[in-house]
């Protein structure tokens, strides 16, 4: 049974508010990459970013994560200065024309910091604030963070990943992370966590970390599931082109929605509106 009790409805920060009283919501990706897994090189201007991230908002989105260094396996480190080239201008522009909360996805202090000044107003961090700096910054900004799970680093990460128990070993580096944060002057309620489906994991890990969903949101903090287009569909399906696996995509979204995921994190986003609309009725969750 999924206790969502604890959970409050809205949280609000001095730059932005998120409303899940209706349910599951809605982030929209946008990477400005010439090299992401599956949209590289498409959103790598200004102007295209800013105009796909009002087509998802119009969509459905009631977030947009923004990322200028690609994460995908085997991916290697880009220069803060860069990073900042490509995504802050883009920030701006899409601040100027919306209030959506713009999320930065990014594990450098240096280059969240830049794009905060320019109206991004949560922090996405795949190292789950491993540099100290990170935490300072949003708690001196009063920022919400996502926490994510990864093992090894992205150029590592699925060389040979290993667990005895992967659920039990994410939620507890989860929680010793969102512990951390809670200390560092965070408050629970600005913490999502995420076990970062497809890094640092195989096939069965993603799906038991899907199938056990359940147990992160029991622990009472929100969770953000990002399945989406990820390499496990593609394996379980026979879709080697990313792009492919929409329907793959949905069913992964179904199932964390309900489990109780508060986020789910996508390319799609209309159709995986359709999707989270669909399951949350089907399971009282609206």
């Amino acid at each position: 049974m999924i206790n969502r009790q604890s959970l409050q409805n809205t949280i609000t920060w001095p730059t932005g508010k998120l409303d899940f009283s209706p349910g599951c919501l809605i982030m929209g990706i946008l990477n400005i990459t010439p090299d992401s897994f599956s949209d590289g090189g498409l959103y790598d201007s200004a102007e295209k970013a800013v105009s796909h991230g009002l087509e998802m908002l119009h969509a459905g989105a009631a977030i947009i994560d923004i990322g200028a260094e690609s994460t995908r396996p085997g991916a290697q480190p880009i220069a803060a200065e860069e990073q900042i080239r490509r995504v802050v201008p883009a920030v701006e522009a899409l601040r100027k024309q919306s209030d959506i909360p713009i999320s930065i996805d990014t594990f450098n202090p240096t280059v969240a910091a830049a794009a905060v000044a320019g109206g991004a107003n949560i922090i996405n961090d795949i190292t789950a604030l491993s540099d100290a700096k990170m935490a300072k910054l949003a708690a001196e900004k009063q920022l919400p963070v996502i926490l994510m799970h990864i093992q090894g680093t992205p150029a590592t990460m699925q060389q040979n990943p290993h667990y005895k128990n992967v659920v039990a070993e994410v939620k507890d580096y989860l929680l010793r992370r969102a512990a951390f944060a809670e200390q560092a002057g965070i408050p629970k309620e600005r913490i999502f966590i995420d076990p970062g489906f497809g890094f640092g994991k195989t096939t069965e890990h993603n799906l038991s970390l899907l199938r056990h969903l359940d147990e992160f949101v029991n622990t009472g903090y929100r969770v953000l599931a990002g399945t989406s287009r990820k390499r496990f569909i593609g394996q379980i399906t026979a879709k080697d082109v990313p792009a492919d696996r929409i329907f793959g995509t949905a069913a992964t979204v179904a199932m964390a929605v309900a489990k109780g995921a508060s986020i789910v994190r996508v390319h799609d986003v209309a159709q995986m509106t359709d999707v989270v609309k669909i399951a949350s009725a089907v399971i009282g969750d609206k």
